[in-house]
């Protein structure tokens, strides 16, 4: 029991991440194929992918299913599509999320006090995980995580504290904040080729920590409007002067995106295509939910989200793109098979804008056009700097941009479909626009669409089918069966039916509160 929590949470086995082998902690000769450090052009690559592959892979793949990107046909993901979700994501608490990004972040901070460039960044990844982890659970262990034998069994500290701070506690906007200071100081060392995303680029990087206050503004901006226009108007302000677009301090064109490649290598693929095409192709395909709202909308971005099938893949009036074959969520019908030759399934699955033509696809983790809708509701919502139409519409393109959509079919669905593309109505159904746009801009990318619907209840989603533990979409995660067994104790009760803090539901005239 008490090895299995000090792996949590210090991760001393196990993980090329640690920076120290066991003879830190026991008096035994040292290794020489154990180093007790590790460089930071090491780390810094090895926690950037972490991060990556744990928004690719189950926990975002679950929040795929919840909000209806795509559907589950067997094994996990079609009882996971059901809400059946008790006793999973172990491997995701356990070694991804704390036993690798986590403590692979902190190791890089504590042994690197005099290269702040790596410091820096490795506070921004450290917050991002931490938001994940609470995001999809809650209370989680925060201010007493990530300290080895220190404390073996941590508290669960509330997720207001985790996002507003307490006396005691950082808040994660101050560890963005710290994270940006370090990027400003001198140092010895600075990352270069072992930057996957932005090859040292430490201006871009201070986009990715602006970025972050405007995220984890959005996610409070429910429970606290006042907090989430302060940290607004605070990256607001530090636009350049004579800047034309707004927020231009954070992530403002798509080649900035916080986007984390992947390789066609064997090992090195999308988590996307590792799971879909390599591994389990049977478990997984388009959700017909999505499908017929992106065809309803005339979404030119569909064919580039999904395959085709066949049958009718010449454009009609009625089906411009192509034929589309989806699956009902929670559905317990047989799917439709997969013919021997994979370029005539009958399923459409994810296309290269989330996969890559053979593994190499990008998992995008903060983007351009999130900082567009995330403006243009805080416009109506915390009544911040903007208009909100012209805004809202910089988010469409950037993400019809992001699919490989070229100027003038952008211009063209613009033209054609002006009551998609122009905010109107009360500021409710203004929300509803901008938030539905924000969905399907989410594709692949299951957690940040999970969040956003959560919080505001938009788009109108209705539950799966034949789900047996709830009537509802879940609110969380449940807590994985080893920090049960591990620190039980500390474990706050929560079902998945129960809002995290941030999305509870309280009385608002802008968002719906069933």
């Amino acid at each position: 029991m008490k090895k299995l929590v000090i792996f949590l949470y210090a991760a001393l086995a196990t993980t090329v991440l640690s920076s120290a082998s066991c003879s830190k902690f026991i008096d035994v000769n040292a290794s020489p194929n154990n180093p007790t450090v590790v460089q930071p052009s090491v780390q810094l690559p090895t926690i950037t992918v972490g991060t990556a592959f744990v928004v690719g892979n189950t926990l975002g793949r679950d929040g795929d299913l919840f909000i209806q990107h795509y559907a589950g046909i067997a094994n996990q993901p079609q009882t996971e599509d059901r809400y059946v979700i008790n006793g999973n994501y172990d491997n995701e608490w356990r070694s991804d999320l704390y036993g690798n990004n986590l403590i692979g972040a902190q190791t890089l901070i504590a042994s690197n006090p005099t290269s702040p460039a790596y410091t820096g960044i490795a506070k921004l990844i450290k917050a991002y995980n931490f938001a994940l982890t609470t995001d999809m659970w809650g209370d989680i262990p925060y201010s007493q995580a990530l300290q080895g034998l220190g404390s073996v069994q941590p508290v669960f500290d509330k997720q207001q504290d985790i996002y507003e701070g307490t006396t005691s506690i950082q808040s994660l906007f101050d560890l963005v904040r710290d994270g940006l200071a370090d990027l400003d100081k001198t140092s010895v060392l600075k990352p270069g080729a072992d930057d996957f995303v932005y090859k040292g680029d430490l201006t871009k990087w201070r986009k990715v920590g602006n970025m972050l206050l405007l995220k984890f503004a959005n996610t409070v901006s429910r429970k606290d409007p006042a907090l989430a226009a302060k940290v607004i108007n605070e990256v607001l302000a530090k636009d350049p002067a004579g800047s034309t677009v707004m927020g231009s301090a954070a992530i403002a064109a798509n080649s900035e995106d916080f986007a984390v490649p992947f390789g066609a290598a064997v090992g090195n693929t999308n988590p996307f295509y590792a799971y879909n095409v390599t591994n389990r192709p049977d478990d997984q395909m388009a959700s017909t939910r999505f499908l017929d709202s992106l065809a309803s909308y005339n979404d030119p971005r569909l064919p580039k989200f999904f395959t085709t099938t066949p049958g009718n893949t010449a454009p009609t009036e009625t089906t411009p793109f192509g034929k589309f074959t989806g699956f009902e969520n929670g559905n317990t019908a047989v799917a439709p098979s997969r013919d021997p030759d994979p370029t005539k399934t009958k399923r459409s699955v994810y296309n290269t804008y989330v996969q890559g033509n053979a593994g190499e696809g990008v998992v995008r983790l903060l983007t351009n056009f999130q900082r567009s809708f995330i403006l243009a509701e805080a416009a109506i919502t915390l009544k911040t700097p903007g208009i909100a139409d012209s805004l809202y519409k910089q988010g469409i393109r950037a993400s019809m941009q992001e699919t490989g959509l070229s100027t003038a079919d952008i211009n063209t669905y613009f033209h054609n479909n002006p009551a998609i593309v122009t905010l109107r109505g009360t500021d409710a159904r203004k929300v509803n626009q901008i938030m539905t746009q924000k969905w399907v801009a989410w594709v692949g990318n299951g957690y940040e669409a999970w969040n956003d619907y959560r919080r505001t209840g938009y788009p109108r989603l209705q539950p799966a089918l034949n789900v047996s533990v709830t009537p509802n979409i879940p609110q969380r995660l449940l807590y994985p069966p080893s920090e049960i067994a591990g620190n039980g104790a500390n474990i706050p009760a929560a079902v998945i039916t129960t809002p995290v803090w941030w999305a509870d539901k309280t009385e608002s005239p802008y968002y719906n509160n069933k």
